[in-house]
């Protein structure tokens, strides 16, 4: 009996506002940092260490309760936080204050109803908001980039500008990416690089653990077209980078017991390894592998074309500048293109201008972006590491909020769009009240983070407050944007989490002594 756990149970609406209370505390900490006069949180490090952020997951992450249950509470709070940073890249202080702000409308209805006719009433008016947003949303234009870039940078126009230079010189098929600069001055590297479409194969090779990434400088790079079914296939080639002191880039199908040797001998610090999955489908995996390898030198092995898989070897090998491969995808960076990539490249654009079928045209074009493709990296300094960590969280969020734009438009910013949806869609039930009467609550926060007391009414869509020029102003015009992506995903993970918290009758926890 002295091995079983004592639990601890809280039941009905006295489980639901302890949870609350959690939540509650967690949104006040984070929902200082919303919008253009939003403040930064200083807070401390696990190593005792100030860091000053304005990145609303960073202040979310910090954040342990000691009350067990207000913890699980501020815990589902972070989760929407974490959901919306991975779909969107931004979003996450957008996101809790708006959980936080379904759960009090909620709580402060006074009408009797079932917690599935409130439920299937949030979910009724969040499917409305959506709709009314989509339909609302224009693409990115021009200077827009700079704008959204600005806005996520903490309104600074200078990293704003930079970010969005970035983005313009590497077009639509090129990639943008944050690093650090040994230098004080932060600016804008232009390497060529392909962004392949598989992510990490298994979290053990992970060795940046803010960023939960691998990230290997000027790796080998062995590509297999056959699945790996034995370590010894690739003995030689593990014994030619560890005497040489090498990291390793495989791009192969490993079955499960080479893949667990891999990740074991990584974490033991023997060898400095990643796994990535081959591509899935017949003659684009082929030519994916074939498009790899003439970029990073390597030679393609296929034991259905007559290749030995006990004879792999280190001649074998690719190279590539540096590797980065996230839960998504793997960015590889590599050198001036050859003159048979060039050849290619005409090739392909020759092909595209004669008009092929519609199905050949995206492969050809994935093709085209695949090969020529630049990476533009924002290498971020400072004069501290608290002003660059603050400095670093800006730029990855806007990159993030810049590429979202570009990917699927743009809403008045501000915590307009949702304010507008809230004036022009009606409510049905008191559900869909319930959301539509919380979506308000970015607009009020960011009010009171400019210290404005009294709410402007704007009655012209798309129109609203300017917090640093206290003027009324067409929001789109005045370069004052979200990404849609943003505030939809945003609002689509804070009803996640109300409604499984309105839909909660009993909380147990670990009792302490």
């Amino acid at each position: 009996m002295s091995d079983l756990i004592v639990k601890n149970l809280n039941f009905g609406q006295e489980a639901q506002d302890q949870v609350f209370k959690g939540i509650d505390k967690l949104t006040q900490a984070v929902s200082s940092t919303l919008g253009a006069s939003g403040k930064c949180v200083l807070l401390e490090d696990d190593n005792g260490r100030p860091l000053i952020t304005k990145d609303g997951v960073t202040v979310a992450n910090s954040i342990v309760l000691l009350d067990p249950v207000e913890n699980m509470g501020a815990t589902l709070l972070k989760e929407a936080a974490r959901k919306t940073v991975n779909e969107a890249g931004d979003g996450t202080t957008t996101a809790t204050v708006l959980a936080h702000a379904i759960l009090k409308e909620a709580s402060e209805t006074g009408v009797k109803i079932s917690s599935r006719e409130l439920k299937d009433g949030i979910k009724s008016a969040t499917n409305k908001v959506i709709k009314y947003l989509e339909k609302n949303s224009l693409p990115v234009k021009g200077e827009m980039i700079d704008q959204i870039a600005t806005i996520s940078t903490n309104n600074d126009p200078k990293l704003g500008k930079l970010i969005g230079d970035a983005f313009r010189s590497v077009g639509q098929t090129g990639i943008v990416m944050m690093d650090y600069s040994p230098q004080s001055e932060t600016e804008v590297e232009l390497v060529d690089g392909v962004q392949y479409d598989k992510g990490m194969s298994n979290s053990h090779f992970i060795n940046n653990h803010e960023k939960k990434s691998c990230e290997l400088e000027n790796p080998q790079v062995l590509l297999i077209e056959s699945p790996v079914e034995n370590i010894r296939q690739i003995q030689s080639v593990l014994e030619y980078v560890i005497k040489n002191k090498k990291s390793l880039l495989i791009i192969a199908d490993i079955e499960p017991p080479v893949l667990a040797t891999l990740a074991m001998n990584k974490s033991k610090g023997n060898i400095k390894v990643n796994v990535i999955n081959a591509p899935t489908f017949g003659v684009n995996k082929r030519e994916t592998l074939d498009d790899l390898a003439m970029l990073t030198g390597a030679t393609v092995i296929n034991e259905d074309l007559g290749d030995d898989m006990d004879l792999i070897q280190p001649e074998m090998l690719g190279t590539c500048l540096r590797s980065t491969t996230t839960e998504k995808d793997t960015v590889i960076q590599v050198g001036e293109p050859s003159e048979e990539i060039l050849s290619i490249i005409t090739q392909i654009k020759k092909e595209l201008s004669d008009g092929p079928i519609a199905s050949k045209i995206i492969m050809l074009e994935k093709r085209l972006a695949r090969l020529s493709a630049k990476i533009a990296i924002v290498k971020v300094g400072a004069n501290s590491d608290i002003e660059l960590k603050e400095k670093a969280d800006r730029v990855e969020d806007a990159i993030c909020a810049t590429k979202a734009a570009i990917k699927e438009g743009i809403v008045p910013g501000g915590g307009i769009a949702l304010l507008n949806a809230y004036q022009n869609i009606k409510s049905k039930t008191i559900g869909e009240q319930v959301l539509l009467n919380a979506i308000k609550s970015p607009f009020k926060v960011i009010l009171d983070n400019a210290g404005i007391v009294s709410t402007p009414v704007f009655l012209v869509k798309g129109f609203g407050l300017n917090v640093v020029t206290g003027k009324s102003v067409d929001m789109i015009k005045n370069g004052i944007i979200d990404p849609l992506l943003v505030t939809k995903s945003a609002l689509v993970n804070a009803v996640s989490v109300a409604t499984t918290i309105l839909s909660t009758d009993c909380v147990i926890n670990n009792l302490r002594q």
